[in-house]
């Protein structure tokens, strides 16, 4: 299981959100200076979030995006407003090595096929879901709206139109450090070893021992692909190096 530092990024500044309230907003600074703190506590996978772009929003982040991806030398992953093959392509030319689309693969799922024909492991799908009615409602444009779709019925179509892997984020728990939605992982653990989807986990990550108990998830031996941290890591709740070697362990 990896360990993927996350920056959120709101005109160039390193920001969290919590529970992607933009009126909630705590700044971190400076997001290459952040970038490159982690690639020296031994990560090797970043996650940048465009959230300008998602709110289709003008501003200075896809250059700060191309700067990053220069300067560090972990694999990069990039979400945030991504809706048509350019803006991947644009993205892969930058030198990001998987783009996350969000949005546009529950209401273009094409999309997903066609930014696969470029770099078959290169697309992620991000799946942002709430507890409701016993169900688990994918929520669109930034959590503003509700899918109507459940987590588990779209999961197997992005996998057959060529997603490697889904990032699943329990909105309730983002940005809370209230532990992560273990019970619901492992069903998706499970769902994407029948389909060959491989799950990143997001949302909720407090202290070491939430990095343990996920990566103590397994179906039929096969674990998590990752897990996203930001809030904690940002709070000093984490350590880096300490979160990158319980996760390899």
């Amino acid at each position: 299981m990896e360990f993927i530092p996350a920056i959120d990024l709101i005109k160039g500044e390193c920001v969290r959100l919590v529970q992607g309230d933009f009126g909630r907003q705590i700044s971190y600074g400076d997001p290459l200076e952040t970038a490159l703190a982690f690639q020296t506590h031994g990560a090797q996978w970043l996650h940048l979030v465009d959230l300008d772009a998602a709110r289709s929003v003008g501003g200075p982040n896809k250059d700060i995006i191309k700067n990053i991806c220069h300067r560090v030398e972990m694999n990069v992953e990039v979400g945030g407003g991504i809706r048509s093959v350019s803006e991947a392509k644009d993205l892969f030319d930058a030198g990001v090595s998987r783009v996350i689309i969000g949005t546009m693969a529950i209401e273009n799922p094409d999309l997903v096929s066609q930014v696969a024909d470029i770099r078959a492991d290169g697309v992620v799908v991000g799946l942002d879901y709430r507890h409701f009615e016993g169900r688990y409602e994918v929520a669109l444009r930034g959590w503003l709206e509700g899918s109507g779709k459940d987590l588990f019925e779209v999961l197997p179509s992005l996998a057959e139109r060529g997603a490697c892997a889904v990032v699943a984020t329990d909105i309730g728990r983002d940005g809370m450090l209230g532990g992560p939605d273990l019970d619901t992982l492992e069903k998706l653990l499970e769902t994407g070893a029948s389909h060959s989807i491989e799950i990143i986990a997001s949302g909720g990550v407090s202290c070491p021992q939430d990095l343990i108990d996920l990566r103590s998830l397994k179906y039929q031996g096969k674990g998590l692909l990752g897990v996203i941290s930001g809030r904690a890591i940002h709070d000093g709740r984490l350590d880096v190096g300490e979160a990158v070697l319980l996760c390899r362990t």
